[in-house]
């Protein structure tokens, strides 16, 4: 069994910064893609931003110049760095993983959240 624990999320000023972190665990062979979502009240779920293990970066328009996602490969970590923050950006975050338990068996691993509130 795999699990994604997220950590750093709260309440932050418009214009301030948060980094939120997502280890994984488990039984685990190898990690490929890892990103990040994130869901608003009475909104679904949208793509925020997602990394390579070779660390190729991809971001949803709404975040670009503002998010930076990075990641461990050693300690099985994704980063978020988000500067700049709006208020339109409160919503729960979610990470997700595509991990491989096996040489031949891979899933979508996601977490379990965390609430970003951006306000004064």
């Amino acid at each position: 069994q795999v699990q994604l624990v997220e950590s750093g999320g709260g309440l932050v000023q418009p214009g301030g910064s948060l980094r939120l972190s997502c280890a994984a665990s488990g039984t685990i062979f190898n990690i490929n893609g890892m990103g990040w979502h994130r869901q608003a009240p009475g909104k679904q779920r949208e793509f925020i931003a997602r990394i390579s293990r070779g660390g190729t970066p991809i971001y949803a328009d709404s975040v670009k110049g503002r998010f930076t996602i990075s990641r461990d490969n050693r300690n099985n970590t994704v980063y978020l760095q988000m500067n700049s923050l709006k208020t339109e950006d409160t919503a729960v975050y979610y990470c997700s993983a595509t991990v491989w338990t096996s040489m031949d068996t891979f899933r979508d691993y996601w977490g379990q959240g965390t609430q970003v509130t951006v306000s004064s």
